[in-house]
This record gives structure tokens, sequence and C-alpha cells, in this order.
């Protein structure tokens, strides 16, 4: 039998060889969906180009920060002149200034920012920071939405209404996340008992007010309120992770579309513009609990990165120019409808949702609410479904639990042949 010609199959077996499965982030490795994962060899607005020089129309953008597209003009040309300067310093620059200012600018429930490097470490970072501001141990997670991979955060659902999570890692000992209660999304009932029994022992509640980690699932509008009142009466911080939903769903984020103002804000992908690039923030009296003003440790080598803060703040000023999130709005409710109504036309359940670049699509007649309903889609269909737009050149991700994200590079033409390579296989479901 000869020896494959797929390069992307060749380097998926070299990779394998010296990287554990072959790839670092899981979700890469298409063990969901099967088969063999696309190597990126370049890209260019809303394509990229795999190992065999196949172009796909790009829908996760590195996972939400490519909202400008890949290789926009004006990043591209911040960055190299950023590159000229020098790679990294370990002292501050004028630029992490610059670049905190425009976030503070655009997010005003945030009075200061300490930039990082990954959302994972802006959200074990934000959690430090809530129990150190309280003196509490005790959080609110909830199940479906994802933090990033600190310990404390990798839990599942307890056994029973209000019980303690479970770690959903080896490597978790149960004593790490003995303090982390989770609870179901869009759960009142929970949501108030769990107030009830621990209200004045909750450091914090943390929660992607849109989730994008069990696919799209909204928080409901007095769900999202009565997380800020519960934690108004308590005494404990209300913390929005906005790494996927800052600045995509809207200039404001998840907490702008929804009206309810956070304690603290974690931030990342968009405001590095795809560079390693995270954030969290608040008001000032939390804030300075941070060392090197108060007790609350927290450091970084690669803190504010040069290069990074260059790319982000040239992707934060073409996305601040008026009619930019109209024109992305439409263009991503135009491919939700027209996946809909394709979707419609052969008789497959499917529902979708979207707000500002991002959404998301089930194999279920409705929205689902929680993680539970989101696990009643169609998995084996999802999978034929994405196999077959990454044949026709259409590239989603990879798993049945991620959102998706438009770019302003995606024109109408790739709208168009996604849903049409969306139509023809509904015709096969």
């Amino acid at each position: 039998m000869p020896a494959t010609t797929d390069q992307n199959e060749i380097l998926f077996e070299r990779a394998r060889a010296v990287i554990p499965g072959g790839v670092n982030s899981p979700v890469r490795a298409f063990k969901a969906v099967g088969g063999t994962p696309r190597f990126v060899k370049r890209a260019q607005g809303a394509y990229f180009w795999d190992a065999d020089d196949k172009r796909y129309i790009d829908y996760i953008g590195s996972w939400g920060p490519m909202i400008l597209g890949h290789g926009h003009p004006a990043v591209v040309e911040a960055v190299q002149r950023a590159v000229t300067e020098g790679f990294s310093f370990g002292a501050p620059t004028e630029r992490e200034i610059e670049l905190a200012e425009a976030i503070l600018a655009l997010v005003p429930s945030m009075e200061m920012v300490r930039l990082v490097s990954s959302g994972t470490e802006a959200a074990m970072s934000a959690l430090r920071l809530a129990r150190g501001a309280t003196g509490r141990k005790y959080i609110i997670k909830f199940e479906g939405c994802y933090h990033g991979h600190a310990d404390a955060l990798l839990v599942k659902a307890g056994s029973g209404l209000a019980t303690f999570g479970n770690p959903t890692s080896a490597g978790v000992p149960p004593e790490v996340v003995q303090h982390t209660l989770v609870l179901e999304y869009n759960n009142l009932a929970q949501l108030e008992e769990a107030f009830t029994l621990h209200g004045h022992e909750i450091a914090c509640l943390m929660i992607e007010a849109i989730a994008g980690n069990m696919n799209f699932v909204r928080a409901s509008a007095a769900f999202a309120k009565r997380c800020r009142e519960l934690c108004t009466q308590y005494g404990a911080l209300l913390v929005f992770d906005e790494v996927m939903t800052g600045f995509r769903v809207g200039l404001r984020g998840a907490q702008g579309v929804l009206g309810v103002t956070p304690d603290l804000t974690v931030l990342g992908k968009v405001i590095g513009g795809g560079m390693p690039l995270a954030a969290f923030g608040g008001p000032r009296a939390i804030m300075e609990q941070l060392a090197p003003m108060g007790p609350v440790y927290q450091a970084g080598t690669l803190s504010g990165n040069p290069v990074a803060t260059a790319c982000g703040l040239a992707t934060l000023k073409e996305i601040a120019r008026p009619g930019f999130y109209e024109a992305l709005s439409s263009k991503t409710r135009s491919l939700v409808d027209g996946l809909t109504a394709a979707a419609a036309a052969e008789g497959v359940p499917f529902s979708a949702d979207s707000e500002g670049g991002m959404f998301g699509f089930f194999l279920l007649d409705a929205l689902p609410q929680n993680y539970t309903a989101v696990m009643k889609s169609d998995g084996a269909k999802f999978n034929a479904l994405f196999h077959g737009l990454l044949e026709r050149g259409v590239y989603i991700a990879p798993a049945l639990y991620e959102a998706g994200f438009v770019s302003a590079a995606h024109g109408d033409d790739d709208i168009a042949a996604s849903i049409e390579a969306a139509r023809q296989i509904f015709k096969t479901l």
C-alpha cells in the first residue's frame, strides 16, 4: 500500500510522535469528530490554507480573536513596527498604559486592569483576587461554562442540588475543588438555594454571561439580573468571564448586551488580536488589593508583552470605528438565518443564535438553556455535518460544544457559499 501523500496526515503522524495527541490544545485533535486535523499553512482575510494548500472559509478565527480577519493591514503594520523595537523587556512600556486606557474607555465597569498572557491566567487571577478581597473561600460556577484549566475551575456538577463539585480532570485532588459549587446554567431555583445555604461564605460567582463552551447559550435576562442581585445582597463578587465575548458580541461585551454590571471582568482573545494577551479588571478598590499595592500576589514575565499590546491596540482601534458592529452583526445573522432556513427546508431539527460576531447552532428543535439540554443534540449528525462542510471548504469547530465566529473579512459570497454547502449536507441527514 503506498504511503499517503496527504500532508495533513503526514504532519499529524509526526506530531503524535513528539506532542501528546499530536496537538497543543485538545480540541484541535479532531477526537470528537474523527478524522485528521487540518494543519494550517497560512491565513488571510476570512480564509486559511492547510498543508495541502486547500482553502477553507474560517469560522473559528483562532477561537475568536481574529475579529478583523487574518492579516489585517493595520494590525500587521503595528506588529511589524513593534517587533523592530524589541520582543520582550520584563519592564514597563508606554504601550501597556495605552492598551489599559483603551480597554477602560470601552468597559465602564472597569476602573483598573491588569494585563496577563492567557484567559486561563486571567480567570485564575480574578478568582484569587475575589477570594483575597472578600476573605472568603467558596465560589460558584456553572456547568458548561469554561474558565480555563486552573484546578479549582475544572469541576463538574455534584450529585445533587447545591452540592459541591467533583474534579473533571485527573491530577486535580477533590480537596482542591471542595470550595467550588457547580450549578445548572439558567436555573434560578438552584441559584437561590445556593445563596441561601452558603451566601455569606461565597467569595464570587463566575459566569460566561453568553456561554461559548457549550456552543452558544445565553444567560436569560432574569437569571443574569438575579446573579447580580444575590451577589450584592450577600457581599460576593460577580465575575463575568468575557474571554470569548469581550469585544466579540459587542463593543461592551456581554455585560453591555445584558445591561448587568459585574464586579470583575475577565478578558482575552480580541484584546490581543491573535497574540497571547488577556486581562482582568474592575473597580479601583478591588484591583488595588493586587501586589505590589495589596496582599494578593500575581505576576508574569510576559505580561503586557510589547508585541502583543501593539497587536491588541491596533485591533481595538479598528473595531471601535462607527458602524463596525452593525455590519458584523448583520453578516453573522445572515449566516445563522440562512443555515436555519436551509435546515428547515430539508426537515432537519435545527436552532441557532448569534450576537455580534459570535454564533452557535444545535441540531435541536429549540435553543437549549443549559448544558444538559445541549447534550441532547445529535452528535452523529453533527459529525456528518462537520465533515461534509470540511470537504466543501468550510471550517467550523471540530466539536459539538463550541461556538463559531464571523469576522469583518467574511463577505456575502463566503456566507452564501457556506449556506449552500450546509444545504447539500442537510439533504443527506
